[in-house]
C-alpha cells in the first residue's frame, strides 16, 4: 500500500474508532435506562441503531480532516470558514436526514423503496433533524477548532525555527568576528610592534617609544571594542588603519608608502563592517614590502555613488611568493563577515597587469 493511501486508511479508522466508541457509551446509557425502566433491551441492537445513525458524522469528520491533512489553512480564514459550512448546511444535511431516513427503514426489517423512504423521511421528527444538525454542526467546529490549533502550532513550529535559525547567524557573524580579529591581530605583527619599541627604548628613543605604545594600546583598545559592534564608520576605521601604519612603519621605516585618496566627508560617515579595512592592507604589505627591499606602492581609494561605496587596495605583484604567508584567513574572512553583515555586499579580487586589485563594493549608508 502506498504510503499515501495508508495515511487515508489510518485517518478513517481512527475516525471511526473514535465514533465507534462514542456509540458504544451513548448505546450503554439508552440500555441502563431501559432496563432500570423494566423495559425490553438488547445492548448490541442499541449499538447498531447508534452506530449506523453516526455514520454520517464518521464520513464527514473524515473528510474534514482529510482536507485539513492536504491544506492546514482551511479553516483559518473566516470566509472559506463559513463557506465551507454553507455547503453542510445545504448539501451534506439532506443528505444525512435521507440516509438516516432509509437506514431507519431498512433497521425494521422493512424493504426499502424510494417510497417507504420518503415517507419515513417526511415523518421524520423535528427533534431528529435538529439533532443530527447539532451532531455535525458540533463535528464541524470541532475540526475547525482542530485546524486552526494545528495552525498555530505550525506557526509557532516555524517562529521558533526562524529564531534558531537567526541565532545560528548570530553565531556564525561572532565566529567570524573572532577570526577576522585574530586574523587582525596576529602574534608576529603585536611581536614585532613590541621588538620594534624595544629597539626604540634601547636606543634611548623614548618619546618615539611611548608614541609607539600608545598606537599600540589605541589599537587594541579599538579591535577589541570593535568585536561588540554591529558597525563602524569609515572615519573610525581610517582612524584604526593610521595607529596600524605607524606601528608597521617602526619595522619597515621610510619604505611604508601608502596613498589614500577619496576619502571626502560624506565617505567618512558612510558605514561598515568594524575591522575591514585591516586585512586587505594588511594582505598588501605582505605581497608588497615583504617581496623586496624597495619602497612600497600600495593605494587604498574610495568611490561612491548615490548608494553604493567601492573601497579598493591595490599593491604590486612580485614574482615571488611572500615570504610571511600568515594565516591565510584576511581576505578569506573578509568575504565571510560582508555576506553575513549584508548580502548585496561583495569582496572582488584580481590582477591587474602588474597591480593585484582587492575591491569592497557596499551599500552606502550614511551615519549622521
Amino acid at each position: 500500500m502506498q504510503p499515501q493511501h495508508s495515511k487515508i486508511v489510518r485517518t478513517i479508522a481512527h475516525h471511526v474508532a473514535f465514533w465507534t466508541a462514542l456509540c458504544a457509551a451513548g448505546a450503554l446509557g439508552v440500555y441502563t435506562d431501559r432496563v432500570q425502566l423494566g423495559r425490553e433491551a438488547i445492548y448490541a441492537l442499541i449499538l447498531r441503531e447508534w452506530w449506523v445513525g453516526h455514520i454520517p458524522v464518521m464520513a464527514l469528520s473524515s473528510a474534514l480532516s482529510l482536507a485539513l491533512v492536504r491544506r492546514p489553512a482551511l479553516f483559518v480564514e473566516r470566509r472559506t470558514t463559513l463557506r465551507v459550512y454553507a455547503g453542510i448546511v445545504l448539501l451534506f444535511l439532506p443528505l444525512e436526514w435521507w440516509f438516516l431516513a432509509c437506514a431507519d427503514v431498512l433497521l425494521r426489517g422493512e424493504v426499502l423503496t424510494l417510497a417507504s423512504g420518503w415517507r419515513e423521511f417526511t415523518q421524520m421528527g423535528k427533534m431528529t433533524w435538529f439533532g443530527e444538525t447539532a451532531w455535525t454542526t458540533g463535528t464541524f467546529i470541532a475540526m475547525v477548532a482542530i485546524g486552526n490549533h494545528r495552525e498555530a502550532r505550525a506557526r509557532s513550529e516555524a517562529f521558533a525555527k526562524a529564531q534558531a535559525e537567526n541565532l545560528n547567524l548570530h553565531l556564525a557573524l561572532e565566529q567570524q568576528r573572532m577570526l577576522a580579529l585574530r586574523a587582525q591581530l596576529e602574534p608576529h605583527f603585536i611581536f614585532n610592534a613590541l621588538n620594534a619599541i624595544s629597539a626604540l627604548v634601547r636606543a634611548g628613543d623614548k618619546a618615539d617609544a611611548l608614541a609607539g605604545i600608545g598606537r599600540l594600546s589605541d589599537l587594541l583598545r579599538y579591535a577589541l571594542s570593535a568585536t561588540q559592534r554591529e558597525q563602524a564608520t569609515i572615519d573610525e576605521e581610517l582612524g584604526f588603519i593610521r595607529d596600524y601604519l605607524a606601528l608597521q612603519r617602526l619595522r619597515y621605516g621610510e619604505r611604508l608608502r601608502i596613498r589614500i585618496d577619496g576619502d571626502d566627508e560624506r565617505v567618512r560617515r558612510g558605514e561598515c563592517p568594524p575591522l575591514l579595512l585591516q586585512p586587505l592592507i594588511e594582505n598588501a604589505l605582505r605581497h608588497d614590502l615583504d617581496c623586496h627591499d624597495g619602497a612600497g606602492d600600495i593605494r587604498l581609494s574610495f568611490e561612491r555613488s548615490a548608494d553604493e561605496l567601492l573601497i579598493r587596495v591595490m599593491n604590486p605583484v612580485s614574482a615571488y611568493s611572500s615570504p610571511n604567508p600568515g594565516t591565510g584567513l584576511g581576505l578569506a574572512n573578509t568575504r565571510a563577515r560582508l555576506a553575513l553583515a549584508n548580502p548585496r555586499a561583495t569582496l572582488r579580487t584580481e590582477q591587474q597587469g602588474s597591480h593585484f586589485l582587492a575591491e569592497i563594493s557596499l551599500p552606502l549608508a550614511l551615519r549622521d
